[in-house]
């Protein structure tokens, strides 16, 4: 809709994972590099646990591209199946024939004869699970077995798991702790940073432009923290908040976004720190305490929405 008036080629704040848009602020590029040393070395089992919105889909595709050419890869986007139906899907990923009779035997057979003529090519296997916290418990030997692949001196499948918070409740249950000891590395992805988020917005804006001359600036100052306290760093958020200002300004034909656009798209957006702008909760704040708590009141409440000084 408002490509053409900001020369764009594409919408640069999509919530679909493109890793294309991948911006590597501290939490992902660090979730990144202790996935491709890990993987590197030879591990056989990785985690990383995000909250909602926090990019793990996107940092998993920019994994994948990465290691394209290195490795072979795979990638399941929904694990919510049963143990035999997870290792189908997997040898459906890797293209691996399994001849009849179809059962458990013969599939880790045919898997496992895929995996060997892998490694003698000097090509390790990842496999890139997805949504992990939805993994039934009862498939979750499924994968312990799958970790049970390997020669005498390296692993045949190499396993990321990138879940929701719910990931780690689900592994913290004793009847699965065997899986949980072969987790060798893991990584938490948490929200960006708020002095992150101006440049997290030039950078998509420059990627979806249509050339270098291209304006990517958009964002004023002023609505690029607005949109930082109210997405407290969560991407998926961010992304929300900057379309609806986009279109906000187009509608006014304006070329800018202000800190007025950013507070109509809060207004309207579920899931957002607070749809009343911080200065105003101070104001109810301060007006509850003392005067004597009312500077600390006020940085606290600032503090809170801001994720820290911008």
């Amino acid at each position: 809709m408002y490509s053409r008036h900001f020369s764009l080629r594409e919408a640069p704040f999509s919530i679909t994972p493109d890793s294309a848009f991948f911006y590597p602020h501290e939490g992902a590029q660090a979730a990144l590099n202790m996935l491709l040393v890990a993987l590197r070395s030879g591990e056989g089992f990785l985690k990383i646990v995000g909250e909602v919105g926090c990019g793990k889909t996107v940092l998993c595709r920019q994994l994948l591209n990465t290691l394209q050419g290195e490795c072979v890869t795979a990638y399941i986007p929904n694990p919510d199946m049963g143990p035999d139906d997870l290792l189908m899907a997997l040898t459906h990923e890797l293209s691996v024939d399994v001849a009849p009779p179809l059962n458990r035997h013969t599939v880790l057979n045919a898997l496992r004869g895929c995996l060997l003529k892998h490694a003698e090519t000097g090509r390790p296997v990842v496999v890139c699970i997805d949504e992990a916290q939805a993994i039934p418990l009862r498939t979750v030997e499924s994968l312990r077995l799958l970790s049970n692949l390997e020669t005498e001196k390296r692993k045949l499948l190499q396993i990321v798991l990138l879940g929701q918070p719910e990931l780690d409740e689900k592994l913290s249950r004793p009847e699965i702790r065997q899986l949980l000891q072969r987790i060798t590395f893991s990584e938490y992805l948490g929200p960006m940073m708020a002095q992150r988020v101006p440049a997290y917005l030039a950078h998509r804006m420059a990627t979806a432009a249509l050339s270098n001359a291209t304006d990517t600036k958009v964002f004023e100052a002023d609505a690029a923290q607005a949109i930082a306290r109210f997405s407290g760093g969560v991407p998926r958020l961010i992304n929300v908040l900057a379309h609806k200002c986009l279109m906000l300004a187009y509608g006014e034909n304006e070329h800018r976004v202000n800190v007025r656009h950013v507070r109509l798209a809060a207004a309207e957006t579920p899931g957002v720190l607070a749809a009343v702008p911080w200065w105003s909760r101070w104001k109810r704040v301060g007006r509850s305490k003392g005067a004597g708590d009312t500077k600390a009141s006020a940085r606290q409440v600032q503090d809170h929405h801001s994720g820290g000084s911008l």
